[in-house]
């Protein structure tokens, strides 16, 4: 039995860590440039969030390598770079984990590879596969526990991905998560439902959904996996709410007390892996952990489902809403 699996045997709710991005955007990373290059100028700020997060309660740490395929390292000249950059982040997480007596893993952190596949775009499976295979070989080499594939909108490119990590490790476990944020469905059209019973036949250790418009909208997708399938276990990482920009800076209207409580909600649905996507901090992961432990596992909460979450503490500012130009650039640049 790997790690993730006795985690998960070993209790019913397992939380995850929060943003990366949203962490280094405050230690002064700037808006467009690579968050993997600060595992080599700055990892001691990157062990730093590590720790806060396992501090917060986090189990599952996920390694700063969201962007770090060859597409994506590309658009800044660092194609040649895969290895180093996602082996080092590997090992920063490792040394973190390795620290502490909290019962953890670390988890390889696989996006988009910034490409459309045939028949849209011009990527084959074959060059994704690789691509996939060289980032996922490299998490492997650096002590990864599990690989966590992240923000997918096509079934194509998560098969991919998931082919990629069996061909670099055949046993690594898997955690699989799309994005469900047009309308209840992916970009490419891709209902919870669909997606839960393509990676239950891929046979990934948990799946779920992540990143979108807010927990309100997460809420919806776990309900929909349950009813779906409700044997495997089903992760939800939300985003703390909708950005919008300020100040050239995203800012998230979910605050701590919100993501908590939709977190009871999230477990009430059957979510057995929570945390928080982009906008989501320590202080939010830290407010979830107490809650859900002070409040017994069968509460069902009664929330005000909305289309949008905001802070209710303040009102909220005039604000333009934050406008990407690649939808698939949108976590890395914002989370």
């Amino acid at each position: 039995m790997n790690k993730l699996e006795k985690l998960l045997q070993g209790s019913e709710l397992i939380m995850a860590d929060g943003a990366m991005g949203t962490m280094l955007f405050d230690a002064g990373l700037q808006f467009g440039d690579p968050p993997e290059t600060w595992n080599i100028l700055h990892p001691e700020v990157i062990r730093k969030v590590h720790r806060s997060y396992l501090e917060s309660g986090s189990q599952i740490l996920l390694t700063n390598t969201f962007g770090g395929n060859r597409y994506r390292l590309a658009m800044h000249r660092l194609q040649e770079r895969v290895k180093e950059l996602n082996t080092t982040a590997a090992i920063l997480a490792r040394i973190e984990v390795d620290a502490t007596d909290i019962d953890a893993i670390v988890a390889g952190n696989i996006g988009p590879n910034g490409e459309i596949m045939e028949p849209l775009g011009t990527l084959t499976a074959e060059e994704a596969v690789d691509a996939f295979e060289e980032q996922a070989d490299a998490l492997v080499f650096g002590g990864v526990d599990a690989i966590w594939i992240e923000t997918m909108w096509a079934l194509e490119e998560m098969k991919a991905a998931i082919e990629g990590v069996r061909k670099a490790s055949a046993d690594m476990p898997i955690i699989a998560t799309m994005t469900f944020d047009t309308n209840g469905c992916t970009m490419m059209g891709v209902t919870p439902e669909q997606a839960i019973e393509f990676l239950e036949a891929q046979n990934v250790t948990a799946a779920g959904g992540n990143c979108g418009n807010g927990p309100d909208e997460i809420l919806g997708v776990i309900e929909k996996m349950s009813a779906k399938n409700p044997s495997i276990p089903l992760v939800a990482k939300s985003n703390a709410g909708i950005p919008a920009l300020v100040d050239r800076r995203p800012v998230y209207s979910a605050g701590p007390t919100e993501m908590a409580e939709y977190s009871i909600a999230l477990r009430a649905a059957g979510a057995r892996v929570i945390g928080g996507c982009c906008g989501s901090t320590p202080d939010h992961l830290q407010c979830m952990h107490s809650t859900l432990k002070s409040i017994p596992g069968d509460s069902v909460p009664k929330i005000s489902r909305k289309s949008s979450t905001r802070n209710g503490n303040e009102p909220a500012p005039k604000r333009k809403r934050a406008r990407f130009r690649r939808r698939s650039d949108a976590k890395s640049a914002t989370g």
